[in-house]
């Protein structure tokens, strides 16, 4: 095998769009680009062209627009993905076919089962397969409130218990996640891929006075920031649960909630008063959100650990040099070590106390910011795609 290798990515999801899968598809692309190899994409019918943003000569191919009124770009469970999925196994056919990739690497449990049906259909071509994992299948549906027929539910256990068996090996986001996988996969090659951070995104920006001026936020307040999906499962409940309690005991904190989709969000701040102590931005761009944290002080990642997730958002606070405030989750500890406040009660209460401590103790937002920034430094994109390197070489 070549030093420079042809890999394909299944990428079943409307690739690019400003979330966590997304990004963390996009970046080990691109790292896997810097390391000399050749990386297509084969994806949904729709999302956001890269090319206009960076430069880059990853390949975007996507399926057709049979389904042309579906433009969905959120998270969660749809039946027209099935037929999206099709679509998207017949593109990696021809893909494998014409382009003659030496890896398949398929992000989600969606990719790994169409990795694992192209591999089948050219089984003569003995094309190695790695499974991305990016968390659970059965209790992210779940926390989006499906699966609630019994028979369906024990239906996609079982389903999700093959697909953790697929591939020559699997890739964990978190090492909860590998814990989980190593319960069902039976061959043991699992090994976890924690998400990077970019720093070169945020050396070159202006400073935290010049960026709060320019995006029209307080000077003289302590600035918390939330960035991401406003969706159950990452914990957006617990913090907008927390932020009435801590307004009403501390004047000098500001929200700045960015992400999608706003409208509940927005009506809640509305419900509760909260316009002047809440700043939403809506959608939020990944590729402006290094000056979004630049401007803050305190980042927040209220996601437990339900999902057995990774928290790409927790590096990007850490390259910002905020301290953050999370829950006591083994894989937050990994990554933050004393550059957090951590809750140990999952409830809204331990996130408002870990907001109001900072606020109370100043010099540790300089202090717990200062370590996070350090360890930022070891969690770089380019460090997860040698370790996937390496697991391209084993197989």
């Amino acid at each position: 095998m070549s030093n420079r290798l042809k890999i394909l990515i299944i990428a079943p999801t409307p690739f690019f769009a400003d979330r966590g899968t997304h990004i963390r598809i996009l970046e080990e692309a691109l790292a896997l680009e810097r390391r000399g190899h050749f990386v297509s994409i084969a994806t949904y019918h729709i999302g956001k062209n890269i090319s206009k943003k960076i430069k880059t000569n990853i390949k975007i191919y996507r399926i057709p627009k049979l389904l042309f009124w579906c433009k969905k770009m959120e998270v969660g469970a749809d039946w027209r993905k099935v037929i999206l999925n099709i679509l998207l196994i017949f593109k990696t056919l021809r893909l494998v076919l014409i382009k003659k990739p030496d890896i398949i690497h398929a992000h989600l449990h969606e990719g790994a089962l169409i990795g694992l049906i192209v591999q089948k259909i050219l089984f003569w071509k003995k094309i190695k397969l790695v499974a991305d994992f990016h968390g659970t299948l059965t209790k992210e549906m779940v926390s989006h409130n499906y699966l609630k027929n019994k028979f369906l539910r024990g239906f996609f256990i079982r389903l999700e218990k093959f697909i953790n068996n697929l591939g020559d090996f699997a890739i964990a986001s978190s090492g909860e996640l590998a814990d989980e996988l190593r319960k069902t996969r039976k061959d043991g090659k699992i090994e976890t891929i924690l998400d990077g951070v970019n720093l070169e995104n945020y050396d070159s920006l202006a400073s935290k006075k010049e960026l709060r001026k320019e995006m029209e936020l307080p000077a003289d307040k302590i600035i918390v920031v939330y960035t991401g999906s406003f969706i159950a499962n990452k914990g957006i409940g617990y913090l907008l649960e927390a932020v009435p309690e801590i307004a009403k005991k501390n004047k000098n904190i500001y929200f700045v909630l960015a992400g999608f989709p706003a409208g509940e969000v927005k009506e809640y701040t509305r419900k509760n008063n909260l316009e002047n102590r809440v700043k939403l931005i809506s959608p939020l761009s990944y590729f402006d959100l290094p000056k979004i944290l630049k401007a803050g002080d305190i980042g927040v990642d209220p996601k437990d650990s339900s999902v057995r997730q990774a928290s790409g958002k927790i590096l990007q606070y850490m390259g910002a040099g905020l301290p953050v405030v999370c829950f006591n989750r083994a894989n937050n500890r990994k990554y933050l070590k004393k550059g957090a406040y951590y809750a140990n009660n999952i409830s809204a209460r331990g996130i408002a106390d870990g907001i109001l401590y900072f606020s109370r103790n100043s010099e540790e937002i300089i202090i717990k910011g200062k370590i996070a920034k350090e360890r930022s430094v070891k969690f770089s994109w380019d460090k997860s795609a040698e370790k996937i390197e390496e697991i391209y070489r084993k197989i």
